[in-house]
């Protein structure tokens, strides 16, 4: 009886598997030769201090404003209230806890400390990661409102509407956005400042200045964007819909944006997320958003590998999650 040979079959190379394989190896012969490149210039590493820019515990000091004598140390709830009188006028001094420094009878003199406290405070990065959010989140809404208008006015047939927004998308697109910041933040800001001042109201933070620009900036480019997301939608549409009865505004707005919209969200999303990173350009109007934050953090602390890695992953980790966001909408548009 012959016994039959049972031949395996021959795997085949996995190229994907090979290639991805090649991108961790070269990936962490980048990494490993930028941390020895960096051991080159003795500089020494001290990531152990970077927590502190987010949150830290601060000591504040409670000081005497005025010279006198303690006439009365009492408990309040959880606090110390500390009288100081210097015989014809009284001051009340609040200590949260009961690290008070002074006894009763005692005299003090202007600017002593009286008691301290203990105090969690939020640290440059976080504060400036929260402006940065806070500014591109507004500058993103208003830009969209600007943006659908002008998009709208550019195919428009009212000649006033559509020479207009040609005027405003080709004057923005055409000058550079530090340009546009800087004459919102010392000329347009002044004027209107001044004239705010001259009629008794208040005055306007340059925060919103900072705003109005990049709204206005991104404005213009979804302009182009809505507009070309609108002409790419057949001319059939709006003839079908018009010979159904519906107006144009109807027809627009139940028939074009809704298709326009699904096919303007990816470029959309990449003009917001160049949007975000474009706020760092508010650090020239003394706003502390992210980039002027680290500047500052690094002036301290003498760190600018860290800050300027840690600055950077914050940045990634904004415009990835509005990535996210945005492929969410793709997800649910296409499903709809």
């Amino acid at each position: 009886m012959n016994e039959t040979a049972t031949v395996e079959p021959k795997k085949e190379f996995d190229k994907d598997k090979f290639w991805k394989a090649a991108y961790a190896v070269a990936l962490i012969a980048v990494c490993l030769g930028f941390y020895w490149a960096t051991t080159q210039t003795d500089y020494i590493w001290r990531w152990n201090r970077i927590p502190k820019y987010f949150y830290y515990v601060d000591t504040v000091n409670v000081n005497a404003e005025m010279e006198g004598e303690v006439t009365s140390i009492t408990k309040k709830d959880n606090d110390s209230v500390v009288i100081v009188s210097d015989g014809t006028d009284s001051e009340y001094y609040t200590v949260p806890g009961s690290n008070v420094n002074v006894a009763q009878g005692e005299t003090v003199f202007l600017g002593d400390t009286i008691g301290s406290y203990t105090q969690g405070r939020m640290g440059l990065l976080l504060e400036g990661t929260l402006i940065t959010i806070e500014v591109s989140v507004i500058s993103i809404f208003f830009g969209i409102l600007v943006g659908l208008f002008t998009g709208l006015s550019r195919i428009s047939s009212n000649p006033f509407l559509k020479m207009s927004a040609i005027t405003y998308i080709e004057l923005i697109r055409g000058t550079p956005l530090l340009v546009q910041i800087m004459i919102w933040y010392f000329v347009l800001g002044t004027i209107l400042n001044n004239l705010l001042l001259r009629a008794g109201l208040f005055q306007i933070p340059e925060l919103w200045f900072g705003v109005a620009s990049l709204a206005i900036f991104a404005g213009a480019y979804v302009a182009e964007i809505v507009r070309a997301g609108i002409q790419s939608i057949h001319k059939g549409q709006m003839e079908a819909a018009r010979s159904l009865g519906m107006t144009k505004t109807t027809a627009m707005r139940k028939i074009i944006l809704p298709q326009a919209f699904k096919r303007i969200l990816p470029p959309l999303a990449g003009q917001f997320i160049s949007l975000i990173k474009d706020s760092s350009l508010l650090g020239v109007m003394a706003i502390r958003e992210l980039t002027k934050a680290t500047r500052e953090a690094v002036t301290t602390s003498l760190m600018p590998y860290e800050l300027w890695f840690v600055c950077g992953v914050l940045y990634l980790v904004i415009t990835f999650t509005l990535s996210m966001f945005v492929q969410y909408l793709e997800r649910r548009t296409a499903e709809a």
